[in-house]
C-alpha cells in the first residue's frame, strides 16, 4: 500500500512559499533564527508590525511554512481568542493538528470550563441566572460571583467571627482569602478544583507549558505566531510576558520561537524593560522592486500594465496581489486608471455570480459556508470554495476573513453605490444570525442563560452588528442597552459589544455609533472599578428607558457594593427601584448591601421582596436563610435553607450551611448528620469536612473529630479555622505541643485571630508558660477589648503568676460584660477568698451555683469560704463535690482535674487516706504542668485554714512540687 502523500493545505503551502515575493531580510533572519544552536539562542521573539495592508499576515503564513518546512510544529493565535485561556486552547487544538497533543493540558482546560460552570452555576441557578454575590446578576469571574465572606461570618467559621448581631466592620469582614475558597468549596469537589477556578491563568500556564516542553523534545522547533496583536495583545501582554520572560509559570524551553504581529509598536508598560530581547521588523510598502518581483511571478510584465498597478496599488502588498491575480495583459483590462484597485479586481471577472459573491462576502466580518450562503444569491452557493482561495482571504479551519484594506474598500464601494442593496443585504444576514440564536433557543431549556453560550453570544454580536449597518439610528438605542447584558456578562463581552460599536460604526460611516464603542473602551480603563465609569456614561447619554435604567443602576450599585462603596450602593439600588419597584435583581442587590453593614432586618425584607417577585430563584432563599443565621434566628434559616434543597437537592452550599446552623444552636448530632451528606457530594468539600470534624469535638468522638479535621487541613493548608478547632481538639486531648503548633499556624495566617489567640493562651497556661499565655491573652484583648473569655483566663494567668490585683480588675471585667458566666463568678470568687474578701467570696460563689448548681468547683470553693467562715454548712458542699465528681462517669474519666478537685475536697475534710487516693490518681492521669502549678497552689492556700493536716497537706505541696520540676 502506498505511504500517506501530502494534504491539500501542505500542497497550498509548497505553492504560496515557492511564489512568495518580498521580505527577504525577515525571511532570512527567520530561517537564521531556526539553525541557532539552542543553547546559544539568543533570537526566539520577533515582533512583525506595519500598517494594515503591508503583508504582515502574508509574512507570518511564510515564516510558518519555512518552519513546518524545518520540521517544527507550529501554531497561531489570532482576535479570534479572546483571552489567554482562549489563546492556549487555540495552541493545543492546532498542536494536536500536528501529532502533538497536550493532552493534560486539555483534560485540565475541560475540568476548567466545567467547575466554572458549575461555580457559576451555583450562585445563577434561576431562570433570570442571577448572582447573589454580584448584586443578583453573573460576574465576569467566579472569584467575584461567590464572595460572600459575610456569609461565612455568620455560619461562625470566619477566624475570630461568631454569630453576631448588628454592624459589621466591612474591612475585617473582606479580609481573608480563604473566607472565598472556603465558600467556592461548597459548589466545587476538591481544593484543586477551588484554585482552577479563581486563578484559571495560575492553574493552566504551568500545565501549559509542562506539555509544551514535552512537546518541544521530541521536535526540533516549536514556534508560536500572534497575528491581529493589536487587537489581542491588551489581553495577552502580561501573560505572554511572563510565560517568556519570568519564571512565574515555569520555564519556557529553549527551541520555542515567538512571532507577534501587529500594527503598532508593543506596549512600553508592559515590555518597555524586555525590548533588548524582542527582534523588530518594521513592515513598509513593497519597494519598486519587490512589486514589480510579485507581478512577474504572475506573469505580468508589460511595463504599461505594471506601472498603472504601482500606481493604483501604491505597493501595499495586499492590493499589488490582488491586482496581479487575473494576469492583465493590457492596460485596458485593468480598466480606469482612476478607480479604485477594487473596482479593478471586480472587472476581471467576467464571471457576474462570482463578480457578486465576491462583493457580498465583503459584509460579513468573519465566513463560513453558511453564512456564504446566506450573504450571496443562489446561483453562487456552490462558490464558497472559489472564494477560500483568493489571495485577500484569510481561511483558518473553515473560517473566512477578507484582508482589512480589501473588505474596508468593497464595503465603501457597495455603501455609496447602492445604500439600498446595502440595507438589504445587511438586514439578511441580521436575520440569518437571529435565526441561529433562535435554533439554539429552541434547542435548550427556556431557563438557560444564553450569555454563558459562547456561540449563543457570537451570533447575537454579528447580529448585532449587521442591524446597526442596515440601519444605525434605529438600532443604536437597542445596541446601547444590548451594552448593560454584555457589561453583566462580563468585561471581556462588553469590550467585544463596545468593539463591535466601532467597527459597524466605521464601515456605515456612522460617526456617532463608533463614537460610542470609543468612549465604552476609554471608560473601561485597566483598575478594578473603572468599569463603573461605563455605566455612569450609559445612564448619563444613552437615552435607556426606564427598565434600561433600572438595570444600570442595578449593575452600577453592585459594583459599588464589590467597591466597599455601600453608600453608593444603596443609592443606586433605591434609585434603581423607584423606577421599577418589581426589579427582583435590585431588591437582592440592596438586600446583600444592608446584609454587608450588619442592617439585618432590613436585608430580610429585602430578600422577602426578591422572594415574592422571583418565589423560585435559589439564591434569594439561601441567602435570606443566611441573613436569617447571621440574626441567630436558626429556626427561619433553617426553614430557608430547606427550601434552597427543595430547589436544589445536591446544593452543597446549602447542606454546609444547614449544618453550621444545627451547630450552633448545638444540636451536633443533626449538624454532623447533615454534613456527612454534604460530604457525600463533595468528598473534598473542606468546609464541610471541617464542620463535621467540629461537630464530632462538641460530642467528644476526638478521633472521627481528628480525622476530619486533619483531611480538611491537609486539602486547604491555609483554612485557619479548621487549624484553630484542631488545636483546640488536641488541647482537649492533652496533646499540647501539636495544639500549640496548629493555634500558631491559623495565627501566622490571621493575626488577628481572636479566637485562636486566647486558645493558644489557654494552651501556653497548661504548660505553665504564664507570661506567654499573658502575651496571647493581651493581643487577643487588643483586638476585642470585651472579650470577657480571654478576660477571665488572663485574669487565671496573672493570678498563677502571684499579681492578685491585676487577676481581680480582669474579672471584674469579665463579669461586667457577662455576668451570668459562672465560669467568671468562681474565678473572681476563689479571688476574693485568697484576698481574705469572704463575704465578696461567697456572693460570687452563690450566684455561680444559682447558674450552675452541678458544678463541683464552685462547690468546692463556697465548702472553702464557709470553712474559713466555721459555717457548718462547709459539710453539705463537700458532700456534693464528692457526689458529682465520684460518680461512675467520673471515675472512669481521665481527667486529672477530676481527681484534684476530690483531693482538695478531701484536703479539707482532714481525711488523708481518702486525699492520697486521689493524689496518686491525679498525677497517674499524667497533667501538664499548668495543672500541677494550680493544685499546688491550692494545696498551699489550704495550710493555714486546716492546720491540723498541715503536715501531710505540706508533704503533699513537695510530691506535686517534684512532678512539677521532673524534666519532661
Amino acid at each position: 500500500m502506498a505511504g500517506r502523500g501530502p494534504s491539500r493545505q501542505e500542497l497550498i503551502r509548497r505553492r504560496r512559499s515557492g511564489g512568495f515575493i518580498g521580505r527577504q531580510g525577515q525571511v532570512t533572519g527567520f530561517r537564521e533564527a531556526l539553525k541557532q544552536p539552542l543553547d546559544e539562542a539568543g533570537q526566539f521573539l520577533f515582533h512583525v508590525r506595519g500598517p494594515a495592508g503591508v503583508g504582515k499576515s502574508t509574512l507570518v503564513r511564510q515564516l510558518e511554512t519555512i518552519a513546518r518546512e524545518g520540521q517544527a510544529v507550529t501554531a497561531c493565535v489570532d482576535e479570534a481568542a479572546a483571552d489567554a485561556v482562549e489563546a492556549m486552547e487555540a495552541i493545543s487544538a492546532q498542536l494536536a493538528q500536528q501529532g502533538a497533543p497536550l493532552k493534560a493540558f486539555d483534560k485540565l482546560l475541560t475540568t476548567y470550563r466545567q467547575r466554572r460552570h458549575e461555580a457559576d452555576a451555583g450562585v445563577a441557578v434561576s431562570a433570570a441566572g442571577t448572582d447573589p454575590a454580584a448584586g443578583g446578576a453573573p460576574a465576569p469571574s467566579p472569584s467575584s460571583v461567590i464572595a460572600s465572606q459575610l456569609g461565612l461570618v455568620g455560619l461562625g467559621m470566619i477566624p475570630g467571627v461568631g454569630a453576631f448581631t448588628g454592624a459589621v466592620d466591612p474591612n475585617q469582614v473582606a479580609a481573608g482569602a480563604d473566607r472565598v475558597k472556603a465558600l467556592l468549596s461548597t459548589r466545587l469537589r476538591t481544593h484543586g478544583d477551588v484554585e482552577l477556578v479563581l486563578s484559571p491563568l495560575d492553574a493552566l500556564t504551568p500545565v501549559f507549558l509542562e506539555e509544551l516542553s514535552d512537546v518541544a523534545r521530541r521536535h526540533p522547533w516549536v514556534v508560536l505566531f500572534f497575528d491581529t496583536y493589536e487587537r489581542t495583545g491588551p489581553v495577552l501582554d502580561t501573560w505572554l510576558r511572563d510565560v517568556l520572560v519570568s519564571e512565574r509559570h515555569g520555564e519556557l524551553p529553549a527551541n520555542v520561537l515567538v512571532t507577534l504581529a501587529g500594527q503598532s509598536r508593543l506596549a512600553a508598560r508592559c515590555w518597555e524593560d524586555w525590548y533588548d530581547l524582542v527582534t523588530d521588523w518594521p513592515l513598509e510598502v513593497f519597494t519598486d522592486a519587490e512589486a514589480r518581483q510579485l507581478l512577474a511571478g504572475k506573469g505580468v510584465t508589460d511595463e504599461r500594465v505594471v506601472e498603472v498597478i504601482l500606481r493604483l496599488s501604491g505597493r501595499l502588498p495586499v492590493l499589488v496581489s490582488t491586482l496581479a491575480e487575473s494576469q492583465p495583459g493590457s492596460v485596458e483590462e485593468i480598466g480606469d486608471p482612476s478607480g479604485t484597485a477594487v473596482e479593478r479586481f471586480l472587472k476581471w471577472e467576467a464571471d457576474p455570480a462570482r463578480r457578486a459573491a465576491a462583493l457580498a462576502c465583503a459584509f460579513p466580518q468573519e465566513l463560513d459556508e453558511d453564512v456564504f450562503r446566506a450573504a450571496v444569491e443562489e446561483e453562487a452557493a456552490e462558490l464558497f470554495g472559489w472564494l477560500r482561495s483568493m489571495p485577500f482571504v484569510t481561511d483558518r479551519s473553515g473560517h473566512c476573513r477578507y484582508h482589512e484594506v480589501v473588505r474596508s474598500a468593497m464595503l465603501r464601494l457597495q455603501r455609496r453605490q447602492s445604500p439600498a442593496r446595502w440595507e438589504q443585504l445587511h438586514t439578511r444576514l441580521a436575520d440569518a444570525f437571529g435565526r441561529r440564536r433562535a435554533r439554539l433557543e429552541e434547542a435548550a431549556a427556556p431557563a438557560d442563560d444564553w450569555w454563558e453560550d459562547e456561540r449563543w453570544r457570537g451570533h447575537r454580536l454579528q447580529e448585532t452588528y449587521h442591524r446597526l449597518c442596515a440601519d444605525a439610528r434605529s438600532a443604536l438605542p437597542a445596541a446601547l442597552r444590548e451594552l448593560l447584558d454584555a457589561y453583566d456578562h462580563g468585561t471581556i463581552s462588553l469590550r467585544r459589544w463596545a468593539q463591535t460599536l466601532i467597527t459597524a460604526g466605521r464601515d456605515c460611516d456612522e460617526p456617532a455609533v463608533t463614537g460610542w464603542g470609543e468612549q465604552v473602551i476609554e471608560a473601561l480603563g485597566e483598575e478594578p472599578h473603572d468599569e463603573i465609569a461605563v455605566l455612569t456614561l450609559l445612564l448619563a447619554r444613552a437615552g435607556l428607558d426606564p427598565a434600561g435604567q433600572s438595570l444600570a443602576l442595578t449593575l452600577r450599585g453592585r459594583n459599588h457594593r464589590n467597591a466597599d462603596a455601600y453608600p453608593q450602593a444603596l443609592t443606586d439600588y433605591e434609585h434603581a427601584l423607584t423606577l421599577d419597584p418589581e426589579n427582583e435583581r435590585a431588591h437582592f442587590g440592596r438586600g446583600r448591601t444592608h446584609q454587608l453593614t450588619g442592617r439585618l432586618d432590613e436585608a430580610i425584607a429585602d430578600y422577602t421582596r426578591a422572594i415574592e417577585l422571583a418565589p423560585e430563584d435559589l439564591m434569594n432563599v439561601s441567602y435570606r436563610g443566611l441573613a436569617f443565621h447571621t440574626a441567630q434566628r436558626y429556626e427561619e434559616a433553617i426553614a430557608d435553607y430547606d427550601r434552597s434543597l427543595e430547589l436544589k437537592p445536591d446544593y452543597e452550599w446549602a447542606l454546609g450551611s444547614r449544618g453550621a446552623s444545627f451547630r450552633l444552636m448545638g444540636r451536633h448530632e443533626e449538624a454532623a448528620a447533615v454534613f456527612t451528606r454534604a460530604v457525600a457530594l463533595a468528598p473534598d468539600d473542606y468546609w464541610a469536612l471541617a464542620g463535621r470534624g467540629d461537630a464530632y469535638r462538641r460530642l467528644a468522638r476526638s478521633e472521627e473529630a481528628l480525622t476530619d479535621l486533619t483531611r480538611a487541613i491537609d486539602i486547604e493548608p491555609t483554612y485557619s479555622w479548621a487549624l484553630a478547632r484542631r488545636g483546640d481538639l488536641y488541647r482537649c486531648l492533652d496533646r499540647y505541643g501539636e495544639a500549640e503548633a496548629d493555634f500558631t499556624r491559623a495565627i501566622a495566617l490571621h493575626p488577628d485571630y481572636g479566637w485562636a489567640l486566647t486558645h493558644r493562651g489557654m494552651t501556653r497556661a497548661m504548660l505553665d508558660r504564664q507570661d506567654e499565655a499573658v502575651a496571647d491573652y493581651d493581643a487577643a484583648i487588643g483586638l476585642d477589648p470585651d472579650d470577657g473569655w480571654a478576660l477571665s483566663h488572663r485574669a487565671m494567668s496573672h493570678r498563677m503568676s502571684g499579681r492578685c490585683e491585676q487577676a481581680l480588675a480582669d474579672l471584674d471585667r469579665a463579669v461586667e460584660i457577662t455576668p451570668d458566666d459562672s465560669w467568671s463568678l468562681t474565678s473572681r470568687g476563689l479571688l476574693h477568698r485568697l484576698l481574705g474578701r469572704h463575704e465578696a467570696a461567697l456572693a460570687d460563689l452563690t450566684r455561680a451555683l444559682t447558674l450552675e448548681p452541678d458544678n463541683a468547683w464552685s462547690h468546692y470553693e463556697i465548702a472553702v469560704v464557709l470553712h474559713a467562715l466555721r459555717n457548718p454548712g462547709r459539710d453539705g458542699h463537700l458532700t456534693r463535690v464528692v457526689e458529682l465528681l465520684t460518680a461512675e462517669a467520673a471515675e472512669e474519666s481521665p481527667d486529672p482535674a477530676d481527681a484534684g478537685n476530690l483531693l482538695l475536697a478531701h484536703c479539707l475534710w482532714d481525711r488523708r487516706e481518702a486525699a492520697e487516693r486521689h493524689l496518686a490518681r491525679f498525677l497517674g492521669a499524667g497533667p501538664p504542668p499548668g495543672q500541677l502549678h494550680e493544685l499546688l497552689l491550692a494545696l498551699r492556700s489550704l495550710l493555714p485554714l486546716v492546720p491540723e493536716a498541715g503536715p501531710w497537706i505540706s508533704e503533699f505541696c513537695r510530691t506535686v512540687e517534684a512532678a512539677r520540676t521532673a524534666p519532661a
